[in-house]
């Protein structure tokens, strides 16, 4: 696998007193979170806490909404992500994106993992690249002899992994996961996260899920969300190293949820 760039200190991504907001409606508020780097952070809760709000601000996904802005910083390398003089798009270099449901363009296999780097301006050899983030994505040899079929002709699972290796094409330092298992059956679920463990090697994860046992299998550190008193906001209630929190947790509320009680 390829080395990412920037590379620097134990945590590659803080968010500081994030709170943010959809038009007047504050949707999450106060959120102070560490990432690690080389790790696999997931963020867990009940429907409707913010957690894919917050993974989204980490590479300002939510500058597509219109009504959507954060106050509060997002700090990467000890840079502040939403400072007025950073391009988002830069941002998104560094920090990819894989979705809940498989979402590969309309192109043919190799055009999916190549089209990131082309409009990139990415100089080297392309066929290289390709083969490397496919390879990296545990899906080339389902796909190097039909690269030039459509991405929508894989499974589902294929279709999440080259979705993945899309993401990688880019070099990004930072993969953000959204639920990405929740439309796959059990094996591929199973494959996508085998994958995530031998990812972390090279790159940092953050995920998003509602499984608690995936969460429980795959993650190194756990962020627990939960609406505030009001239950208008989310926001982060407890972190911690993922067996402690499931077996340890500090907060009641982290308890009730993990355990089943509620959510």
């Amino acid at each position: 696998m390829t080395t990412p760039l920037y590379s620097n200190g134990h945590y590659v991504l803080e968010a500081r007193q994030l709170n943010i907001f959809y038009g007047a409606h504050q949707a999450v508020a106060d959120v102070n979170l560490k990432i690690e780097r080389h790790k696999i952070t997931a963020i867990i809760g009940p429907s409707g806490c913010g957690k894919s709000t917050v993974l989204r601000a980490f590479n300002r996904m939510n500058d597509f909404v219109p009504t959507c802005h954060a106050e509060g910083e997002v700090l990467m390398n000890d840079q502040n992500l939403y400072a007025v003089d950073v391009d988002p798009v830069e941002v998104r270099k560094r920090i990819g994106m894989v979705f809940q449901k498989p979402n590969p363009f309309p192109k043919t296999i190799y055009e999916n993992v190549s089209w990131g780097a082309r409009i990139n301006g990415y100089k080297g050899n392309m066929d290289e690249l390709v083969e490397r983030a496919l390879r990296d994505a545990v899906v080339w040899d389902d796909v190097k002899d039909k690269l030039q079929k459509s991405g929508l002709s894989l499974s589902g699972g294929q279709q999440q992994r080259l979705c993945i290796a899309r993401a990688l094409a880019v070099q990004p330092e930072v993969i953000l996961m959204d639920e990405p298992c929740s439309s796959l059956d059990p094996i591929a679920t199973l494959k996508i996260e085998e994958l995530m463990r031998e990812l972390k090697e090279h790159y940092t994860i953050v995920i998003v899920t509602h499984n608690m046992q995936q969460a429980a299998r795959v993650s190194d550190t756990t962020a627990m969300m939960m609406l505030t008193d009001d239950r208008q906001s989310g926001t982060v209630i407890e972190v911690d190293n993922t067996q402690t929190l499931f077996t340890r947790p500090k907060d009641k509320r982290t308890e009730d949820y993990v355990t089943g009680r509620f959510g």
